[in-house]
């Protein structure tokens, strides 16, 4: 095993390398193992009557408009299922705008109704539409119907953000405790990819191996099923401020904040609220703010982001000239430390008393963290000691153990120093439940990010916005590609 192998062991996630990249994408002795494309077609091809069906029922956006001619005559048996029925969902603006191509290569390997662009077909429309229709077929009796609903597999191609999206809207059948839940594996096209490696699927996807697609999607008809935790994020803002939020947050009818911490005088006397869920983090600070220029440069400029590589370089330029690295305090007190805007309390497992967490001097991004993989495979939480857990209440850091932790960046050569592992992030807490309190002043505008998605957050000056995380009471099941 070499060093970087022990490396990704030790922090159970993977750098961007080659040999990361080829274990993440199942290219790890593939001189000697290959996958013969016939057999791996019958592992994951569903019959042709159902794949027609699920496709009507998605472009009528009727669950219940299912064409008699399609079906078989007395229904299918459960012999026609295939081991590990997938569908595929690739998000085309991920990875270098690679989606079209690997979308091709899926169709040839698959079936063409079982690759979804997402830019054609949400997420949430397969759930009602796709899985409620295969759902009906199956109640009326259709055996094979029954089998492909309870073995499907489905594998997300895009960054964190896509998976993400994907995962809650499948988060919706829960609702009903009888639906069972499809597990979810990744072929990594963004560009921190943190969830990919986090289950095994490496930092990234080489798309000089064609035979790369076939070993992948082989891995994830067999791979192993683990747990990861979700977190509810409650956004509650003055009433008549305009925010642009990404598409994961969505505006709320009702101001759900924990009633057990009063708001006071601060809270504003009409709210708006947006709620959503994220998996991996969310970020308040300079961090946000310079994935907030980039993410616009790439929509309006999309020529510019051609690649993981190209991305990172605009990213660093974003970086320095944002004053992550650099700070002009005296002219821009939005660029000051988020203590004077920022306020965080927490509750502790098995607590249902808030605690309010002082927030550290001189530092420019907090973050709440769900995976032990940030910002491109890095470890900012630390492998801690057992007498340093033991000193500040803490325990080791699962992405399944119910508990986030909470983190910050002094600057850009702080986050440069953690992430490279030199050095661990400022620890703040470790928290079953979390708010944040942001109060304008001078600032105008605070910048937030969940999931690789960033948003600008208007500020007021004389009432507060609150941002609450609580866990959500279900897990979301990841395929394990390690």
């Amino acid at each position: 095993m070499d060093a970087t192998t022990e490396k990704f062991v030790a922090s159970r996630s993977s750098t961007v390398d080659s040999t990361a990249a080829m274990r993440g994408c199942g290219l790890a002795n593939l001189t000697w193992v290959g996958v013969d494309k016939e057999e791996l077609r019958q592992r994951l091809l569903m019959p042709e009557y159902l794949r027609l069906v699920m496709r009507d029922c998605i472009k009528r956006k009727d669950a219940s408009a299912i064409p008699d001619h399609l079906l078989l005559p007395g229904g299918g048996v459960a012999d026609m299922a295939p081991h590990a029925p997938m569908v595929v969902f690739i998000n085309p603006k991920s990875g270098g705008r690679h989606g079209p191509v690997l979308k091709e290569r899926l169709q040839q390997l698959m079936s063409d109704e079982q690759v979804f662009d997402l830019t054609e077909v949400k997420p949430h429309e397969f759930v009602r539409y796709g899985l409620a229709c295969l759902e009906k077929v199956a109640a009326e009796g259709d055996e094979c119907a029954k089998e492909c609903r309870a073995r499907l597999r489905i594998m997300v191609a895009g960054g964190d953000g896509t998976v993400g999206w994907v995962l809650g809207c499948l988060g919706e059948l829960n609702k009903d405790e009888t639906s069972h839940i499809p597990p979810v594996g990744v072929i990594p096209l963004g560009t921190g990819n943190d969830l990919s490696r986090s289950f095994g699927w490496g930092g990234s996807f080489p798309f000089a191996w064609r035979s790369a697609v076939k070993r992948t999607l082989h891995r994830a008809s067999m791979g192993p099923v683990a747990r990861l935790d979700s977190w509810k994020i409650l956004v509650s803002m003055p009433s008549g401020e305009v925010v642009d939020p990404p598409y994961s947050l969505k505006a709320s009818e009702e101001n759900e904040l924990d009633q057990g911490l009063e708001a006071g005088v601060d809270a504003p006397p009409v709210a708006k609220t947006y709620e959503g869920v994220f998996y991996n983090y969310l970020s308040i600070g300079m961090d946000a703010q310079v994935a907030y220029g980039f993410h616009h440069l790439r929509n309006t400029k999309p020529y510019l982001a051609q690649g993981p590589i190209s991305n990172k370089l605009i990213y660093s330029g974003f970086s320095c000239t944002q004053g992550w690295f650099c700070t002009p305090c005296v002219s821009d007190p939005g660029l000051r430390g988020l203590r004077n805007i920022l306020k965080i309390h927490i509750k502790k497992v098995n607590c249902s008393q808030w605690e309010e967490i002082a927030v550290p001097q001189n530092v420019r991004s907090v973050v709440a963290l769900n995976l032990q993989s940030y910002g491109s495979g890095s470890h900012p939480w630390g492998n801690l000691k057992p007498d340093y857990l033991e000193k500040r209440g803490f325990v080791e850091a699962h992405s399944d153990d119910g508990l986030i932790e909470i983190f910050a960046f002094k600057h850009g050569w702080h986050a440069s120093f953690v992430m490279t592992e030199l050095i661990s992030a400022k620890h703040i807490a470790q928290a079953a439940a979390v708010r944040f309190e942001l109060r304008g002043g001078d600032w105008k505008d605070a910048f937030l990010q969940m999931d690789g998605e960033p948003w600008k957050q208007p500020m007021n000056p004389e009432y507060s916005t609150f941002v609450e995380i609580k866990k959500v009471p279900f897990q979301s099941l990841m395929i394990n590609g390690a």
